[in-house]
Parts: structure tokens; sequence; C-alpha cells
């Protein structure tokens, strides 16, 4: 087996700062508190679910591709369903968890990926999951990492991780496993959060082949900055939420340093997609930012169709090294 690539020296996802970065630190606790005593407020408001479902009825249900660099045709058309800044427990309960899970299964996909924030403010938020979970039966399993929101309000993420496993989800949290198919295989793994938590992606490509196709989860977006310099083919990210309020276009807050607020972008051959999630956060509003869950079905190019890319590859020189914003062509 060779050994895992690895990220080259000097090259590191910055850990965001700021009063919305989301990290928990010095007056930024405090600013958090404040912000979960309002969203509780408000959750106790009727007016606060009325505005939500009327977001959630503008759900969006995305049908993208993703071609893989190198040939494994046992992973042509493999589906992957993107679960990512659900907040439960803020103007979402278990009746529209249920409804919402119920109609992921109605899709059929092949793998469950949850990116992070499952939870809003409170562990006990853990426990809407329960029957929700159990409608859920994906061919090759469901997987998850964490996000900030879910190191919120605890120590450490033991509850939340263990919560997961009793109920059916694999945590992956730094590590990877290898899903089968056909006779092909496919490096699925997942870091920890960017701004609470302590990612290391040479731990979450321990145990990849040389050359297998893999697929990251990263609550944080700018994750990417590190994972594109290692032969990922997709990163699956949140927390941005698309920007959640947009007027003109604009968000009044950003949550990527690189501006990877929502959709496609990709660097050294490799794809981000950062989805929209489905739940808020402070308010239940959503504005040119309805909520989505995204199915990403991954296509195998033929052996001669994948030499000529990596050659066309080769005779184009690297640049800027920080990644920048490109559609998926």
């Amino acid at each position: 087996m060779a050994p895992p690539q690895q990220a080259p020296a000097g090259r590191r996802a910055p850990v965001p700062t700021g009063w919305l970065s989301g990290r928990r630190t010095g007056l930024r606790r405090g600013l958090a508190a404040v912000v979960a005593a309002i969203n509780r407020g408000l959750d106790r408001l009727p007016i606060g679910h009325w505005l939500h479902r009327r977001a959630r009825r503008r759900l969006e249900l995305p049908r993208l591709d993703l071609r893989l660099r190198a040939p494994a045709p046992g992973l042509d058309g493999l589906r992957l369903c993107f679960v990512s800044d659900v907040h439960a427990g803020s103007f979402l309960d278990e009746r529209d968890l249920t409804a919402l899970f119920e109609r992921i299964q109605a899709e059929a996909p092949d793998l469950v990926l949850f990116g992070g924030d499952l939870i809003n403010t409170r562990e006990r938020e853990l426990l809407l999951f329960r029957e929700p979970l159990r409608r859920l039966r994906p061919r090759l399993g469901m997987f998850a990492v964490p996000g900030n929101h879910d190191h919120f309000w605890g120590p450490d993420i033991g509850l939340w991780s263990a919560f997961l496993q009793q109920h059916g989800v694999q945590v992956l949290n730094n590590r990877g496993v290898r899903i089968e198919r056909d006779g092909s295989s496919l490096w699925l793994c997942g870091v920890d959060d960017l701004t609470e938590g302590t990612p290391d992606l040479r731990a979450a490509l321990h145990g990849r082949r040389d050359g297998e196709p893999t697929v990251l989860l990263s609550h944080h977006p700018d994750f990417f900055f590190e994972a594109a310099a290692v032969d990922v083919d997709l990163v699956l990210s949140g927390h941005t939420h698309g920007g959640q309020i947009r007027i003109a276009g604009w968000a009044p807050i950003h949550h990527s340093k690189f501006g990877y607020e929502r959709g496609w972008f990709r660097e050294n051959g490799c794809h981000l997609y950062v989805g929209r999630g489905l739940g808020v956060t402070l308010l239940p509003l959503r504005i040119d930012a309805p909520p989505e869950l995204p199915f990403v079905t991954l296509r195998c190019p033929s052996r001669g169709a994948n030499a000529g890319a990596r050659a066309a590859m080769l005779a184009v020189p690297h640049a800027d090294p920080r990644p920048s914003p490109a559609p998926v062509p």
C-alpha cells in the first residue's frame, strides 16, 4: 500500500478569526450565549416556526454530477446526499425532520453524508434525530462530521458522536473509511471543524491507496485550501448557509475568507461544493438563499479520457497558490 498523500509543509487552512468567524474565544463566548438566547426566544413564538416553514417550502434538491479523475467503473452512478446545517431545535422539530428525511429516503441515495451543525445550541437537541434517522436506509451507509455548533455547550463532542454511532451514523472525525462498490473503491473521509475543533487531514487520509478516488467532508469550506493540495476529488462543506440573507446578491454575513459562499469551486483538479444547508441560525429567515439537499452523482471517465485530462493538467503552469472560485465545467 502506498503511503498516504499529505499536504505540503507550510500549506495549512487558515483558522478563521473575528466576530463572525464562529470561533468562541474571549468575548465571543458571551456573544454566542446572546445568539442562543435569541434563538430560543424566537423558537417559542409561533411566528418563528411559520417563517421557517415558508422558507422550507422553497427547498431545492439539485442533481449534480462530479467526474472522477481516475477510472473507477464500479463508482459510476454512485449517488451521495449531502445534509448540512440542520440546526435542529431552532424552528425544526422531530416531525419536520422526519418529513425531510423521508424525502431523502424517497430519492434512494447510496450514501447520506451529514456535514455538521446538526444541532444549534443544546446537546439535548440530538434527541430530535432518534425517529428521523430510522427513516433513512441508504445502501452504503450514513456518515457525519461535526460543525462548530456541534462543539458548542460542552467540553467535547463525545455525546454527539456516541448518539450518532448508536443510531447508525459513522462519525468521520479526522478519519476515513473505504467504500466498496462493484469492484471499485472510494476513500470517504472527514475532518473536525476548522473553527471549534482540530482538523487533521493527515489522519483523515491515513490508509488511502495511491490514486484512490476521495471524497472529504469538512464543515467549514475554507479547509478546501488544504484539501486541494492532496488529490482529493471532492470536498463537501456547509457552514455558510449560502449567506442565508442576501440583498441584491450580497450577503451581509461572510463566513469564508476565500468567498466560498455557495455552489461549486475548483482548484488543482479538486472540486468543492458548498451547500446552503437546511436550517437557519439567529433569525428564521432565508432571503435569496433557499435551503437545499444536494444529490451528487459520481461519474467515471474512460481510461483514455482520464489520460488526456491528466496530460492537459500537467501542461498548465501553477500560478496563485490560493484557491480561486471557478464553476465546474
